[in-house]
């Protein structure tokens, strides 16, 4: 089968032909109808230090995708060749204190889809089918290939109450933006989110989900100002993993407040404590989304009406990936979607 394969450690990734995956107990194979670039794919194409750390070669990579199940392995019950799924991109060990606790987000044994194990950049992938979600008929392929990372963004956004809330979103991307979405849905009063790109805040502008703030150009005191806002915001969402973009959020969270960090700040980012420690502020990481409430609420939500489909800005077929990657480290896109038709 045809497959994107980080086969050596160095940047770039490769179209290669490769043995088509078996399936053993308790796994499906799926055949791959679309794909979404993730920031993770980015930096396994870049070959940065975090993919050093963290990538062992040859891997196909990818984790973000939508196609149909097309053979049963033994032991798997309430799929049906010929189903419609995606699936949960951490595949747990089932038996740490947080597995079996049901809280298998946080296990920390588990092993990543394109990561840790061959992924879905292929025409084919294997997946445990306890990772599989089914999607629904109300929802389009497209927006069925990034429901990965609409559940961090759901994740991300719904870890605290919302309703009447004004909320801070540090960083546009994909993800951001669509939390901001979820938030406007979830019943947020005032939505601001930041970010030093004018493409992507331009895109906010579309989709009317949320007041965009360029750094540089405005300050989050003008804007409060013109929001008539008498305090400060009351729940952050950290998604940019820019230490400046998070300190402004501290400054401006209001006493009492609830901030989720999702963005990956360097490890050597510091912050100013007094802020944490003087408003009261609560503080939640994190990673992934839960399993598998996140699941069902993210799918009810889309159902419902969440359009996020204009985050979708880009799509290629997979013959010009270097072409789709070029566009992702470029900056000026949304998700980028990969066609394995």
């Amino acid at each position: 089968m045809k497959a994107l394969v980080k086969n050596r450690a160095e940047p770039g990734i490769w179209l290669e032909t490769v043995a088509e995956p078996r399936i053993g107990t308790n796994e499906v194979l799926i055949k791959v109808h679309k794909t979404g670039i993730c920031g993770t794919d980015l930096h396994i194409y870049h070959w940065d230090g975090w993919a050093q750390r963290n990538i062992r070669v040859p891997r196909v990579i990818g984790h973000e995708f939508v196609g149909k199940i097309v053979d049963i392995g033994p032991g798997v019950y309430g799929f049906a060749v010929g189903q419609r799924v995606t699936a949960e991109g951490h595949v747990t060990c089932g038996l740490c204190r947080n597995c079996r606790a049901g809280k298998r987000h946080l296990c920390h044994q588990s092993v990543g889809i394109g990561g840790g194990r061959d992924g879905a950049f292929a025409e084919f992938v294997a997946v445990p089918a306890a990772n599989l979600w089914p999607v629904h008929a109300d929802i389009a392929s497209e927006v069925g290939a990034i429901m990965d990372p609409l559940g961090n963004a759901v994740h991300t956004a719904l870890s605290f109450d919302l309703v009447g809330e004004d909320v801070l979103i540090t960083g546009a991307g994909p993800i951001g933006i669509m939390a901001a979405a979820v938030c406007r849905v979830a019943g947020a009063r005032h939505v601001v989110i930041t970010d030093v790109s004018p493409y992507r805040l331009q895109l906010v502008a579309q989709m009317g989900v949320a007041r965009p703030v360029q750094v540089g150009r405005e300050t989050l005191d003008e804007v409060m100002a013109d929001l008539n806002m008498s305090n400060g915001f009351d729940v952050g969402l950290e998604m940019s993993g820019n230490p400046q973009a998070f300190n402004d959020m501290l400054q401006h969270m209001y006493h009492g407040g609830h901030i989720a960090i999702l963005g990956f700040l360097p490890p050597s980012t510091q912050i100013d404590w007094d802020q944490v420690l003087f408003k009261g502020l609560h503080l939640k990481g994190i990673y992934g989304r839960e399993m598998f409430e996140t699941w069902y609420k993210m799918s009810q939500l889309l159902r419902s009406g969440l359009d996020i489909s204009k985050v979708i800005t880009h799509t290629f077929p997979v013959s010009d990936y270097r072409e789709a990657f070029a566009v992702g480290h470029g900056g000026n896109c949304g998700k980028i979607i990969l066609d394995w038709s």
